[in-house]
């Protein structure tokens, strides 16, 4: 049963008001959880049963109407839809009322004219201004929803009237406006920017129908269906070429800018763009099944699992804004009744700075984008990660496991080594076991016949005789040849020397003489040597390689890779017993990861503080079990995705350190009467808008 669902909070603009959904609907009887994603406007409701969604999504309803009634709840793809970042606030009417409200206080601030004239002008400017601010903090106090934005600075103008300075009042709600618009401006902008790195879903597919060709949407394609590509579209569903030849650009799924060539017998995956050739593809997955919709939906709900600097700054605001207001009541009664001579407006003004400094905005709004634009950088580079709270999780890293096969090697067989006898050259002795492994399909075989360089006539052999568990025999060139293990020699009474080499030994003899050995094995990636180095000086306390390969194999490997730990020959549970032991013995407080293939090594994803499936496209394991799936087979992402992780760290405490100290300065500054209100409308929205800008600079983590 599917007891989940999303609704889109079309008009979030206020990220204290999504802190404040989220609260309310976790709240709401039948709600098991719920999760507010503010850079997508995605409410995701987790029920305790199915049949409750219908009455708890109209209960949501309610309860977004009272916190923010221009926020409405809409079904996904009625208003999922990116938005202009001029869409929510700057439209003809708001300029027209903007700039006379402007040109009225402009004319009473510039112009000697008489007191009751230039008053009302004030008070006609700031109702132009500002009566929807005050109007929204009255709505919000009668809800019981005191200290938010609307509050502080409907209290801090309508205080600077109280006192007589009416130009400050009237001026803090005319930069107060403009910053807001200038904030929605580039929150709706970082926004966009980041939807649009995962613009890779398809608009259509031309499906093949008795010999015609229909442009249908990519839902109503099924599997066995044939599909048409054209130069220059996108790939609507993953499939297998069966006729036709192109280039694709993967860089949208994988970062990687080199084209790839594919033809008929190729997979090819949705999302992929095909650049010159005319492809016909046979669609194996449905639209929902397929690549591209998996990577959609993984970055799209990544910010559900928020780290746990989001989650602190959140529950921060919750008590940072009332604890301020607190403070500046008191710095507005206090002072005139102990301090001789002190005047009360000029403490009342003091703390109406306070008031309008408290907004945690800056913070609020810019740590979730911070986030969010990290990981749609580390997506548009190929890597997917879950969720903000792996993303942290990689700034803090004691011991990096490893699988080997696919992951440190390329689980690709080849000849590493031909050793010929005497009489023999090294070709001939490929050549010879090339004759004897023709006919055969096996990954030994075809590593074989690769590296062969003399092409071999497959009509001259004669005799052709598999011997199962010992090898082959045929007959080439006038010559009886057996390409095989050491059995095959012993059986055949053929004198050779044994091997004590690292891979498979094939033994190839040629006319009852021992010609020589081939040498085949995994190949080490060219990647993996400088990723456990680069791992050990960005501070990784420990590398460690666990492998169910043969131990002599994977020593070797573990210390051609400068390895600290190789544990071999392991089961799958026995893996999972050996990282257990990992955590027993951990040196520091730091997280372990584990990077494998995703298949074979799914338990041990699970377990790790950070599961790495490596290479892992198109893999429904893999992109289950991983916390993050690196899309292609370089283990040097790893590498990437530590960096982004370190870059998004850092923009994110640049931004609270930033608006802290900005706050406090000002705060300070205020209670001795230096700063105006000038200055703390820049420490409220002139700070959230250059730390939303900031944020954004998390996007391009990757470069």
């Amino acid at each position: 049963m599917d007891n989940k669902k999303e609704l889109i909070l079309d008009g979030l603009g206020c990220a204290s008001c999504a802190s404040k959904i989220e609260d309310e609907v976790r709240s709401i009887k039948g709600v098991k959880n719920a999760s507010v994603d503010f850079v997508s406007s995605k409410l995701t409701i987790e029920a305790e049963n199915e049949s409750l969604l219908g009455e708890i999504s109209i209960a949501v309803a309610k309860v977004v109407k009272n916190i923010e009634v221009d926020i409405n709840v809409v079904e996904p793809g009625e208003g999922s839809k990116i938005v202009s970042p001029f869409s929510m606030r700057v439209n003809k009417k708001i300029a027209i009322k903007f700039a006379a409200g402007a040109i009225l206080f402009f004319t009473a601030l510039i112009f000697n004219l008489p007191f009751l004239l230039e008053l009302f002008l004030f008070i006609a400017s700031y109702l132009i201004l500002g009566f929807d601010v005050v109007v929204k903090a009255y709505k919000n106090i009668v809800k019981g929803q005191v200290f938010d934005e609307n509050f502080l600075m409907s209290i801090a103008t309508i205080g600077a009237f109280a006192i007589g300075e009416y130009p400050e009042g009237v001026a803090v709600m005319l930069f107060y406006q403009i910053g807001e618009i200038f904030q929605d401006m580039a929150v709706n902008h970082s926004r966009n920017s980041i939807k649009a790195l995962f613009d890779i879903r398809p608009d259509y597919a031309n499906l093949k129908v008795d010999g015609d060709i229909r442009k249908v949407s990519p839902e109503e394609v099924h599997i066995g269906n044939l599909i048409v590509v054209k130069p220059g579209e996108k790939v609507p569903l993953d499939g297998k070429i069966v006729e036709g030849r192109s280039v694709v650009d993967a860089s949208a799924l994988t970062g990687e800018s080199l084209p790839v060539e594919v033809e008929a017998g190729s997979e090819i995956l949705s999302g992929v763009i095909n650049k010159n050739g005319l492809i016909t593809v046979e669609v194996t997955k449905e639209f929902a099944q397929s690549t591209v919709s998996k990577i959609l939906d993984l970055v799209e709900n990544a910010s559900s699992k928020k780290a746990a600097t989001e989650n602190f700054i959140t529950k921060f605001a919750r008590y940072y804004t009332p604890a301020v207001v607190i403070i500046a009541a008191l710095l507005a009664v206090i002072p005139p009744l102990i301090i001789r001579g002190a005047s009360f407006a000029e403490w009342l003004n003091r703390a109406l700075v306070f008031l309008v400094v408290s907004c945690p905005c800056a913070l609020v709004v810019s740590i979730p984008l911070g986030f969010f634009g990290g990981i749609g950088g580390a997506s548009k580079n190929g890597i997917l990660i879950k969720g903000g709270n792996f993303l942290e999780a990689l700034n803090s890293i004691d011991t990096v496991a490893f699988d080997k096969t696919g992951t440190l090697t390329k689980g690709v067989f080849k000849v590493t080594e031909v050793k010929p006898m005497i009489g023999f050259s090294k070709d001939e002795v490929l050549k010879f076991a090339a004759y004897g492994e023709s006919f055969s399909n096996h990954p030994i075989a075809v590593s074989i016949i690769s590296a062969c360089k003399t092409k071999i006539d497959k009509g001259s052999i004669e005799n052709y005789t598999e011997i199962p568990g010992y090898g082959l025999k045929v007959s080439a060139e006038a010559k009886e040849i057996l390409v095989g293990n050491s059995k095959l020699m012993d059986m055949e009474k053929i004198e050779w020397t044994k091997v004590d080499d690292i891979g498979t030994i094939i033994y190839v003899a040629v006319g009852g003489k021992y010609a020589g050995y081939i040498v085949i094995s995994d190949e080490i990636k060219d990647d993996s040597s400088n990723t456990v180095q680069a791992l050990k000086k960005m501070g990784v306390r420990r590398t460690i390689m666990l492998t169910g390969d043969n131990s002599t194999t994977a020593s070797k490997i573990g210390r051609e890779l400068g390895l600290d730990g190789v544990y071999s020959e392991l089961l799958p549970d026995q893996k999972v017993e050996r990282f257990e032991d990992l955590y027993k013995n951990r040196l520091t407080k730091g997280n372990i990861l584990y990077v494998g293939d995703g298949i074979n090594d799914a338990p041990v994803i699970a377990r790790a503080d950070v599961g790495i499936a490596m290479g892992a496209l198109g893999s429904d394991a893999a992109i289950e079990a991983a916390d993050i799936v690196l899309l292609t087979d370089e283990p040097s992402k790893l590498l990437s995705a530590i960096k982004i992780a370190r870059r998004t760290r850092n923009i994110v405490w640049q931004n609270i350190v930033f608006a802290l100290s900005i706050k406090a300065l000002v705060l300070i500054f205020g209670a001795f009467g230096i700063a105006t209100m000038w200055e703390a409308v820049f420490a409220d929205v002139g700070v959230a808008l250059l730390a939303v800008l900031n944020s954004m600079r998390a996007m391009n983590a990757g470069k």
